[in-house]
């Protein structure tokens, strides 16, 4: 409920935006969010807005952006400059795939090394063992 026309409270916009207060405050510190008005009471008044934008910002994380990077993307959407958020994407999607390849490789070691039923990392008494020996 909005109070007197001056914005959200705390508990308010983080409830609606399906973030704890911890959570709310460590981005308002992070810069994510601005200062909000205070009430004659010293509680804290969000606009409405800030509920979108929190919404945006755990949507970005859930897509792999750091902190940081969602940082980026709303300060040059604050300056009307390209967003870049098209470019910021193609990055991280190749990010990704670079990842996955990598875990893909792991997976299929470790794959490896479960059939071949090793026993030791350093002194593995399995036949064609997965694991490069730390002499070789």
């Amino acid at each position: 409920m909005e109070h007197a026309g001056h914005g959200l409270r705390t508990g308010e916009v983080a409830g609606r935006a399906g973030v704890n207060i911890q959570t709310l405050r460590y981005y308002e510190r992070r810069g994510l969010l601005s200062e909000p008005l205070r009430s004659p009471g010293g509680h804290r008044l969000y606009p409405p807005d800030a509920v979108g934008l929190l919404v945006a910002i755990k949507a970005a994380q859930r897509l792999g952006f750091t902190l940081n990077e969602v940082a980026e993307l709303l300060d040059s959407g604050r300056r009307r400059a390209p967003v870049g958020l098209h470019d910021r994407a193609a990055d991280k999607l190749a990010e990704i795939d670079r990842r996955i390849a990598d875990l893909s490789a792991v997976r299929d070691t470790l794959a490896r090394v479960v059939a071949a039923r090793c026993d030791s990392l350093t002194d593995c008494t399995c036949p064609d063992c997965p694991i490069p020996s730390p002499t070789a």
